[in-house]
């Protein structure tokens, strides 16, 4: 079985890559072209850095999360710091680029707290960004203002411009997300049909036996995709998060039984999945403005 190895220093994943050692000990860049990129084999490992990458990659595969990232298409993706990643056999198509920021390059900086709000970092690397030519130009010319910088000699303001330049990638990043989810509206829209349907089946299932409360990360494993990119797939579909549209769900079930009056509030609460009957009725107040009681009182009267 292959070991994974943990890197705290920039330099041990550098070195395992086989790109010469780092300028910063905390921030790194790498420019990759066909021919000076050779497969390393396989490299399965985790680290204490942010990675940015975009790559076209001419034979090969990558991974992290859960699933695997073939060779026949190009992307920009990202990999949060203690993501597994698998590196197999990967040769670049073209040029391409490596970014990698170390946790402890962020204290102090702007890019402390925001880069955190990037809910792409938590994707699966099947959800990796597509760059449009025109996009490509524009992440292009942030990289190389980044490698500029990083490769002058260091000054009081080297910092400060970098982690604005990686600001403004991380920006556009996000804008070009949201392109991507609008321009996949056919496959957002099967999306959300699945979602609905996996909600109805999720309670029909229930009717005849014990099974938990659907959750973000059980609709998402189901989906075959990542809790973070199918929420943001949603809200931009519909303005909801996924979590939101399953109490939103689970609340039309309730005002429903509510009104047939065959159940007490106990027992929608538990067929509805709800271990504890004081949260189900502080979430139906919550959603639809009343208690489950009034509620009911206005049918049986």
């Amino acid at each position: 079985m292959l070991k994974m190895d943990h890197f705290n220093k920039l330099s041990e994943l550098h070195e395992a890559l086989g790109i010469k050692p780092p300028e910063h000990p905390l921030f790194s860049v790498a420019y990759g072209e066909r021919d000076s990129c050779e497969g390393k084999g396989v490299i399965e490992f985790s680290s204490a850095f942010y990675i940015i990458g975009f790559k076209k990659l001419r034979s090969g595969s990558m991974q992290y999360g859960k699933t695997k990232y073939d060779h026949d298409r190009g992307s920009m993706s990202f990999v949060k710091p203690h993501q597994k990643v698998v590196f197999k056999n990967v040769e670049l198509e073209e040029k391409g680029f490596l970014i990698l920021i170390h946790e402890d390059f962020l204290p102090g900086t702007v890019l402390y707290n925001e880069i955190k709000k990037y809910g792409y970092f938590d994707y699966e690397v099947n959800e990796a960004l597509h760059l449009s030519p025109s996009e490509e130009d524009i992440i292009w010319n942030l990289y190389f203002s980044i490698e500029k910088e990083y490769n002058n000699h260091t000054d009081e303001l080297s910092k400060a411009i970098i982690v604005s330049h990686l600001d403004s990638m991380l920006k556009y990043a996000q804008r070009f997300y949201k392109r991507q989810f609008i321009n996949r509206t056919q496959l957002s829209g099967v999306t959300i049909t699945k979602f609905n349907a996996l909600l109805a089946a999720s309670f029909e299932e229930r009717k005849i036996k014990e099974v938990r409360l659907p959750t973000v990360s059980l609709m998402a494993e189901k989906l075959n995709i990542s809790s973070r990119y199918l929420t943001d797939l949603l809200k931009q579909e519909t303005g909801k998060t996924a979590l939101e549209l399953i109490h939103l769900f689970l609340m039309g079930e309730a005002k429903n039984l509510l009104a047939e009056g065959e159940l007490n509030i106990s027992e929608i609460s538990h067929l509805l999945g709800f271990e504890n009957t004081t949260y189900f009725s502080r979430l139906f107040k919550k959603e639809v403005g009343t208690s489950p009681n009034k509620f009911k009182d206005q049918f049986l009267n």
